[in-house]
């Protein structure tokens, strides 16, 4: 009989197995919020470099304080790395960072809000000139569906769904 440990089917449970280098996935929450911290966190847990993008200098510097590993903005992570998360979609600065998002070299572009409402990214985007073949790759909502309310809850939907989607799992987007 084989013991627990030796059947290659309890190996995680166990502890036994080897973790990758997980060097290559980067959370990128944009804007510090509740959900933002929470996801930073669980991201974290999971195996990410997870960084924070805040422009504005007063959260930043509470954000800071909290822990939290700041950049400058949404580009210039490994090709393919980062998945960029945006946790607020009444700020001035959105439109600007999901184009910038965009354009960058980003594995996966997503923004929190309410799949039954055109969100305010769609006509900041046009503003700034993205063509809508771009503004269709911006997620939204973000996560699994869960039926999520509280940030909490948000934020594992959205790191599941991240996980589900890195493995090219059905667990992903689809609402």
């Amino acid at each position: 009989m084989t013991s627990p440990v030796e059947d290659p089917a309890c190996e995680v449970a166990h502890g036994h197995v080897h973790e990758p280098d997980e060097a290559d996935k980067i959370l990128v929450a944009v804007f510090a919020t509740p959900v933002a911290e929470l996801l930073m966190r669980y991201a974290s847990d999971a195996g990410y470099q997870a960084v924070l993008v805040e422009p504005d200098a007063e959260l930043a510097a509470s954000a800071k304080a909290a822990g939290a590993m700041l950049a400058d903005g949404v580009d210039g992570f490994t090709a393919g790395a980062a998945d960029v998360v945006v946790t607020d979609h009444h700020r001035p600065e959105l439109g600007v960072l999901l184009r910038d998002a965009l354009a960058s070299d980003a594995r996966w572009v997503g923004i929190m809000g309410n799949p039954r409402h055109q969100g305010p990214h769609v006509q900041a985007l046009a503003d700034l000139g993205v063509p809508p073949e771009e503004i269709s790759r911006v997620h939204r909502p973000i996560g699994l569906n869960i039926g999520s309310r509280k940030p909490a809850e948000i934020a594992i939907a959205t790191i599941a769904g991240l996980i589900a989607d890195r493995n090219g799992k059905p667990g992903g987007f689809d609402f």
